[in-house]
């Protein structure tokens, strides 16, 4: 298992993704992976969505792949279509010509918003009947219960942990709250359990800064901090869930170089 991971670069990145062009998938090529991803993502900055709902759009693209065969489905069209599927689900509605204009623009970068003629009739049926699709695949169960509130829950603690003062002084809250954001790349995230996640994504971030949890030790494995909020998170599956996180970051720079 990895055991130094080098995080504290990508936290330097800017949050929003350079622009690339995206194109048609092939599956067969491992370095394909991730782009429908960053497109949903991109197009969720784009419409201004809050982080639960493009979250939330991207459990629902990943469990739709999971029930289906990802070369028989347009996987931009799919993700426009958890976009628009989300934003009802999470209160945050978008209107659909929107999601149309800004997945077009994504998809072909400059140029201008699809007039009311065949193609974009054509695009807003295709979502309207893919939304439907998702959720008979689905089986009509679209909950989700996301890692934020644990993390919230579990920050909420460690400021009284650590002081007020200290805890606001330190990136790690932000660091964490990007890698669980990020995270969403990876339909690993359907894997694990929230509690674990979210805890996961707090114990990066302290590794990354190179922070100590006040009066723990890094070095027994038996007792931990993250035992505490939760006690059924062995190490290894610790471990093994930061280096999924990190992955995500290994994948993105495949697909840049690739780009490039």
């Amino acid at each position: 298992m990895i055991r130094d991971l080098d995080v504290t670069s990508s936290l330097k990145k800017d949050s929003v993704l350079p622009p690339m062009r995206f194109k048609p998938v092939d599956y067969r090529n491992k370095n394909m992976k991730g782009i429908p991803e960053r497109f949903l993502f991109e197009c969720a900055i784009k419409l201004s969505m809050k982080p639960l709902t493009s979250a939330t759009a991207a459990v629902l693209y990943h469990r739709f792949f999971r029930e289906t065969d990802e070369s028989e489905y347009d996987p931009y069209m799919i993700a426009s279509s958890c976009l628009y599927l989300a934003g009802k689900i999470k209160d945050d509605p978008v209107k659909i010509r929107d999601v149309i204009n800004v997945a077009h623009s994504t998809i072909n970068r400059g140029a201008q918003p699809l007039e009311l003629g065949d193609e974009y009739w054509s695009m807003r049926d295709t979502i309207v009947q893919a939304e439907l699709f998702i959720t008979r695949i689905l089986k009509f169960d679209l909950t989700t219960v996301h890692p934020h509130k644990y993390m919230l829950h579990y920050m909420k603690s460690l400021q009284d942990w650590f002081g007020v003062k200290e805890w606001n002084s330190l990136p790690v809250a932000k660091a964490a709250a990007s890698f669980l954001q990020d995270f969403h790349h990876s339909s690993k995230i359907l894997d694990h359990k929230p509690d674990h996640i979210a805890v996961c994504c707090l114990a990066l971030a302290f590794q990354a800064y190179g922070v100590q949890v006040p009066l723990t030790d890094e070095v027994d494995e038996v007792t931990t901090w993250y035992n505490i909020f939760c006690s059924d998170l062995t190490h290894e599956k610790h471990w093994e869930i930061m280096e999924e996180i990190v992955e995500i970051y290994n994948t993105e720079a495949e697909i840049d170089e690739d780009e490039d």
